[in-house]
């Protein structure tokens, strides 16, 4: 689990991909009549956003093993990026949470009239940077949805964002309402020792302070801005609660001491099925 998925390993991967995936996203990535949202919902990163959500689509399928009949639940959907891709490939339903009331409101309102299997749900839970104001502490939150009802559940980009209790507690919701067998995607920052070793230099982005602990912060005043965990001590979190990696995981490039295709890191688990 330490090593970057060898080169050889990503060009075996994309032989095996279908072409009509290959297709699929890129009619997605050009396709001007998928809405975007305006400039001012856009809280969740830049880039294109049609072509990052076909991006991750791909990975969603080739890494995480998506099919058109799982249920998915995306945990920070924030204004669709990752919905409005899986609109074009799932055959099943979708829900969608996230703290950022505008962002469920345009996504309720653009996206659900023509998807009707696409649902968007509002969780006032407080977070320093997103949503400062929120009723529910994160470590308590219980996201409203029945134990065991998904096959898939992604969260790309939300455990950076997350303090120890917080993430702890959506590894435990994660676990709850996944499926024996169902699959977790993130994309997070994971500080193994080749990561360490490019804050301690400098090289990391974003410039992560270099310390000895299991959480490490970029903005100590702003804690909520960017959060990597040591990987040992994360994935034996996810694995207390039945969740193991199901793969290697793909390695990003933000500790500026890999060659990767991705920003950050890439994690598939799985949960236990019952004995």
């Amino acid at each position: 689990m330490n090593a970057l998925l060898p080169t050889t390993q990503l060009a075996v991967l994309r032989r095996q991909t279908d072409p009509r995936l290959e297709w699929l996203c890129a009619q997605i990535a050009r396709n001007r009549f998928l809405p975007v949202p305006p400039p001012e919902l856009h809280f969740i990163g830049d880039g294109d956003f049609r072509a990052i959500g076909a991006e991750f689509l791909r990975h969603f399928v080739r890494l995480g093993g998506l099919r058109p009949d799982h249920k998915v639940l995306e945990i920070g959907c924030g204004v669709g990026r990752m919905a409005l891709p899986l609109t074009q490939y799932l055959d099943s339903s979708y829900d969608g949470i996230d703290i950022v009331l505008d962002g469920i409101r345009w996504c309720a309102s653009t996206i659900t009239p023509a998807y009707p299997e696409f649902r968007f749900h509002h969780l006032d839970v407080d977070n320093g940077l997103y949503n400062p104001d929120g009723r529910i502490e994160g470590e308590t939150a219980t996201l409203p949805f029945k134990a065991g009802a998904y096959d898939f559940v992604i969260l790309t980009s939300v455990i950076t964002h997350l303090r120890t209790a917080d993430a702890e507690r959506y590894a435990a919701e994660i676990a709850r309402m996944l499926k024996p067998g169902g699959r977790c995607f993130l994309s997070l920052f994971l500080a193994d020792a080749t990561a360490r070793a490019g804050i301690a230099k400098g090289t990391a982005r974003p410039p992560f302070r270099d310390t000895p602990g299991v959480e490490l912060l970029a903005d100590p005043e702003h804690p909520n801005a960017a959060v990597a965990y040591d990987e040992e001590f994360l994935l034996g979190r996810f694995a207390a609660h039945g969740l193991r990696p199901a793969r290697a995981v793909m390695r990003g490039h933000w500790s500026g001491q890999r060659e990767a295709e991705n920003f950050q890191d890439l994690l598939v688990l799985e949960k236990g099925t019952a004995p």
